[in-house]
Protein backbone atom coordinates (compact mmCIF):
# COMPACT_ATOMS: atom_id res chain seq x y z
CA UNK A 1 0.00 0.00 0.00
CA UNK A 2 1.52 3.29 -1.10
CA UNK A 3 0.21 5.34 1.81
CA UNK A 4 2.22 5.38 5.03
CA UNK A 5 0.53 5.01 8.37
CA UNK A 6 1.43 8.37 9.86
CA UNK A 7 -0.23 10.85 12.17
CA UNK A 8 0.62 14.54 12.10
CA UNK A 9 -0.46 15.93 15.47
CA UNK A 10 -3.04 15.87 18.20
CA UNK A 11 -5.84 18.40 18.31
CA UNK A 12 -8.06 19.67 21.07
CA UNK A 13 -11.37 17.96 20.40
CA UNK A 14 -14.47 18.80 22.44
CA UNK A 15 -15.51 16.33 25.10
CA UNK A 16 -17.94 13.72 23.78
CA UNK A 17 -20.94 15.05 25.79
CA UNK A 18 -20.60 18.47 24.14
CA UNK A 19 -19.51 17.29 20.67
CA UNK A 20 -22.09 17.96 17.91
CA UNK A 21 -21.04 14.73 16.18
CA UNK A 22 -21.98 12.66 19.24
CA UNK A 23 -25.67 13.26 18.53
CA UNK A 24 -25.37 11.47 15.20
CA UNK A 25 -25.52 7.76 14.48
CA UNK A 26 -24.91 5.16 17.18
CA UNK A 27 -23.39 7.59 19.68
CA UNK A 28 -26.72 9.40 19.79
CA UNK A 29 -28.07 6.40 21.73
CA UNK A 30 -25.63 6.99 24.60
CA UNK A 31 -26.46 8.77 27.85
CA UNK A 32 -24.40 11.84 28.72
CA UNK A 33 -22.63 9.93 31.52
CA UNK A 34 -21.65 7.19 29.06
CA UNK A 35 -20.35 9.77 26.60
CA UNK A 36 -18.30 11.22 29.44
CA UNK A 37 -16.69 7.83 30.09
CA UNK A 38 -15.86 7.44 26.39
CA UNK A 39 -14.42 10.94 26.34
CA UNK A 40 -12.10 10.27 29.28
CA UNK A 41 -10.34 7.44 27.42
CA UNK A 42 -10.30 8.70 23.85
CA UNK A 43 -7.40 10.10 21.86
CA UNK A 44 -7.77 12.63 19.05
CA UNK A 45 -5.60 13.12 15.98
CA UNK A 46 -5.31 15.24 12.86
CA UNK A 47 -4.59 13.49 9.55
CA UNK A 48 -3.59 15.15 6.31
CA UNK A 49 -4.85 14.13 2.88
CA UNK A 50 -3.60 10.67 1.91
CA UNK A 51 -2.61 9.56 5.39
CA UNK A 52 -3.80 6.22 6.75
CA UNK A 53 -6.03 6.26 9.81
CA UNK A 54 -5.94 2.49 10.19
CA UNK A 55 -4.51 -0.17 7.88
CA UNK A 56 -5.88 -3.47 6.62
CA UNK A 57 -4.35 -6.25 8.70
CA UNK A 58 -3.49 -3.96 11.61
CA UNK A 59 -4.63 -4.68 15.16
CA UNK A 60 -7.89 -2.95 16.08
CA UNK A 61 -7.31 -0.30 18.73
CA UNK A 62 -10.91 0.88 18.96
CA UNK A 63 -13.73 2.67 17.21
CA UNK A 64 -12.84 5.67 15.06
CA UNK A 65 -15.24 8.63 15.10
CA UNK A 66 -14.75 11.09 12.25
CA UNK A 67 -15.03 14.55 13.76
CA UNK A 68 -14.38 16.46 10.54
CA UNK A 69 -13.33 15.71 6.96
CA UNK A 70 -13.73 13.01 4.32
CA UNK A 71 -12.45 9.43 4.53
CA UNK A 72 -12.37 6.51 2.10
CA UNK A 73 -12.67 2.92 3.32
CA UNK A 74 -10.59 0.68 1.06
CA UNK A 75 -9.60 -2.92 0.50
CA UNK A 76 -6.81 -4.38 -1.60
CA UNK A 77 -8.06 -6.88 -4.19
CA UNK A 78 -6.39 -10.08 -5.34
CA UNK A 79 -4.80 -8.12 -8.18
CA UNK A 80 -3.14 -5.76 -5.71
CA UNK A 81 -5.34 -2.82 -6.68
CA UNK A 82 -7.13 -0.61 -4.20
CA UNK A 83 -10.92 -0.65 -4.22
CA UNK A 84 -12.95 1.99 -2.41
CA UNK A 85 -15.82 0.18 -0.74
CA UNK A 86 -17.31 3.00 1.34
CA UNK A 87 -17.10 6.72 2.03
CA UNK A 88 -17.30 8.39 5.44
CA UNK A 89 -17.96 11.94 6.62
CA UNK A 90 -18.10 13.89 9.86
CA UNK A 91 -20.09 12.02 12.51
CA UNK A 92 -19.52 8.58 10.96
CA UNK A 93 -18.01 5.68 12.90
CA UNK A 94 -15.46 3.52 11.09
CA UNK A 95 -13.69 0.30 12.01
CA UNK A 96 -16.78 -1.25 13.61
CA UNK A 97 -16.33 -4.74 12.12
CA UNK A 98 -12.97 -5.26 13.81
CA UNK A 99 -14.43 -4.72 17.29
CA UNK A 100 -15.74 -8.29 17.49
CA UNK A 101 -14.29 -11.66 16.61
CA UNK A 102 -11.16 -11.07 14.57
CA UNK A 103 -9.37 -8.11 16.08
CA UNK A 104 -7.53 -7.05 12.93
CA UNK A 105 -8.89 -4.56 10.43
CA UNK A 106 -10.26 -6.08 7.21
CA UNK A 107 -10.16 -2.70 5.49
CA UNK A 108 -8.11 0.50 5.54
CA UNK A 109 -9.31 4.03 6.25
CA UNK A 110 -7.51 6.83 4.40
CA UNK A 111 -8.05 10.60 4.59
CA UNK A 112 -9.46 12.08 1.37
CA UNK A 113 -8.71 15.54 2.73
CA UNK A 114 -7.43 16.99 5.99
CA UNK A 115 -9.55 15.42 8.71
CA UNK A 116 -9.78 15.06 12.46
CA UNK A 117 -10.54 11.72 14.10
CA UNK A 118 -11.22 10.54 17.65
CA UNK A 119 -10.28 7.00 18.69
CA UNK A 120 -12.56 5.42 21.30
CA UNK A 121 -10.70 2.54 23.02
CA UNK A 122 -11.96 -0.91 22.06
CA UNK A 123 -12.50 -2.08 25.65
CA UNK A 124 -14.57 1.02 26.46
CA UNK A 125 -16.79 0.54 23.41
CA UNK A 126 -17.32 -3.18 24.11
CA UNK A 127 -18.19 -2.40 27.74
CA UNK A 128 -20.75 0.15 26.54
CA UNK A 129 -22.27 -2.42 24.17
CA UNK A 130 -22.89 -4.67 27.20
CA UNK A 131 -24.70 -1.96 29.17
CA UNK A 132 -26.56 0.01 26.48
CA UNK A 133 -28.91 -2.04 24.33
CA UNK A 134 -29.83 0.97 22.18
CA UNK A 135 -26.17 1.63 21.38
CA UNK A 136 -25.59 -2.03 20.51
CA UNK A 137 -28.68 -2.01 18.29
CA UNK A 138 -27.50 1.15 16.54
CA UNK A 139 -24.13 -0.46 15.77
CA UNK A 140 -25.89 -3.54 14.38
CA UNK A 141 -28.11 -1.30 12.24
CA UNK A 142 -25.01 0.42 10.89
CA UNK A 143 -23.41 -2.93 10.05
CA UNK A 144 -26.61 -4.11 8.34
CA UNK A 145 -26.78 -0.96 6.21
CA UNK A 146 -23.11 -1.31 5.28
CA UNK A 147 -23.68 -4.94 4.26
CA UNK A 148 -26.70 -4.03 2.12
CA UNK A 149 -24.71 -1.26 0.46
CA UNK A 150 -21.82 -3.65 -0.18
CA UNK A 151 -24.17 -6.22 -1.73
CA UNK A 152 -25.60 -3.58 -4.06
CA UNK A 153 -22.11 -2.45 -5.11
CA UNK A 154 -21.16 -6.04 -5.94
CA UNK A 155 -24.24 -6.34 -8.16
CA UNK A 156 -23.47 -3.01 -9.82
CA UNK A 157 -19.88 -4.07 -10.51
CA UNK A 158 -21.09 -7.30 -12.05
CA UNK A 159 -23.92 -6.01 -14.22
CA UNK A 160 -23.61 -2.26 -14.81
CA UNK A 161 -21.41 -0.83 -17.58
CA UNK A 162 -18.64 1.55 -16.51
CA UNK A 163 -20.53 4.66 -17.66
CA UNK A 164 -23.43 3.82 -15.36
CA UNK A 165 -21.05 3.02 -12.48
CA UNK A 166 -19.36 6.40 -12.91
CA UNK A 167 -22.76 8.09 -12.64
CA UNK A 168 -23.39 6.04 -9.48
CA UNK A 169 -20.04 7.12 -8.02
CA UNK A 170 -20.68 10.82 -8.63
CA UNK A 171 -24.15 10.55 -7.10
CA UNK A 172 -22.67 8.73 -4.09
CA UNK A 173 -20.14 11.52 -3.58
CA UNK A 174 -22.95 14.06 -3.74
CA UNK A 175 -25.19 12.08 -1.37
CA UNK A 176 -22.36 11.65 1.14
CA UNK A 177 -20.74 15.05 1.13
CA UNK A 178 -23.21 17.68 -0.10
CA UNK A 179 -23.74 20.32 2.59
CA UNK A 180 -26.16 22.68 0.80
CA UNK A 181 -29.13 21.85 -1.42
CA UNK A 182 -29.08 25.34 -2.93
CA UNK A 183 -25.64 25.09 -4.56
CA UNK A 184 -24.22 22.77 -7.20
CA UNK A 185 -22.24 20.03 -5.48
CA UNK A 186 -18.50 20.35 -5.94
CA UNK A 187 -15.50 18.54 -4.46
CA UNK A 188 -11.91 17.68 -5.25
CA UNK A 189 -11.16 14.01 -5.88
CA UNK A 190 -8.20 12.52 -7.70
CA UNK A 191 -8.75 10.50 -10.85
CA UNK A 192 -7.11 7.55 -9.10
CA UNK A 193 -9.63 7.69 -6.25
CA UNK A 194 -12.55 8.13 -8.62
CA UNK A 195 -11.42 5.15 -10.70
CA UNK A 196 -11.05 3.11 -7.50
CA UNK A 197 -14.59 4.04 -6.48
CA UNK A 198 -15.96 3.10 -9.90
CA UNK A 199 -13.88 -0.04 -10.28
CA UNK A 200 -12.18 0.82 -13.55
CA UNK A 201 -8.91 2.11 -14.99
CA UNK A 202 -7.92 5.72 -14.40
CA UNK A 203 -7.83 6.35 -18.15
CA UNK A 204 -11.38 5.07 -18.58
CA UNK A 205 -12.69 7.22 -15.74
CA UNK A 206 -10.97 10.30 -17.21
CA UNK A 207 -12.39 9.64 -20.68
CA UNK A 208 -15.94 9.22 -19.40
CA UNK A 209 -15.63 12.33 -17.24
CA UNK A 210 -14.68 14.26 -20.38
CA UNK A 211 -17.82 12.93 -22.07
CA UNK A 212 -19.96 14.01 -19.10
CA UNK A 213 -18.33 17.43 -19.27
CA UNK A 214 -19.04 17.76 -23.00
CA UNK A 215 -22.67 16.82 -22.33
CA UNK A 216 -22.98 19.55 -19.69
CA UNK A 217 -23.55 17.08 -16.87
CA UNK A 218 -20.49 18.14 -14.89
CA UNK A 219 -17.81 20.81 -14.86
CA UNK A 220 -14.23 19.74 -14.17
CA UNK A 221 -11.05 21.68 -13.56
CA UNK A 222 -8.09 19.72 -12.31
CA UNK A 223 -9.29 17.45 -9.51
CA UNK A 224 -12.33 19.65 -8.80
CA UNK A 225 -15.60 18.18 -10.11
CA UNK A 226 -18.91 20.07 -10.02
CA UNK A 227 -22.19 18.28 -10.71
CA UNK A 228 -24.38 20.51 -12.87
CA UNK A 229 -27.16 18.10 -13.81
CA UNK A 230 -27.67 15.40 -11.15
CA UNK A 231 -30.95 14.38 -12.79
CA UNK A 232 -29.01 13.31 -15.88
CA UNK A 233 -26.68 11.23 -13.72
CA UNK A 234 -29.73 9.51 -12.21
CA UNK A 235 -31.04 8.84 -15.71
CA UNK A 236 -27.71 7.31 -16.76
CA UNK A 237 -27.42 5.31 -13.54
CA UNK A 238 -30.86 3.73 -13.93
CA UNK A 239 -30.65 3.15 -17.67
CA UNK A 240 -30.34 -0.62 -17.27
CA UNK A 241 -32.24 -0.95 -13.99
Amino acid sequence: MKHLLQTIKSFSAPSCPSCPQATKGALGACHIEQLGLLSSGKTSQVYSKGQVIYAEGGVCQGLHCLYQGKVKITKIGGDGKEQIIRLAKGGDLVGICALWGETTYRTSAVALDDCTVCLLPRQDVLALVQTNVQFAGALLKHLSQALNSSDQRVLNMAYKPVRERLADALLLLQETYQESDTLDFSMAISRDDLASLVGTAKETASRLLSEFKEDGIIAAKGSQITILAPEKLVEISTQYA
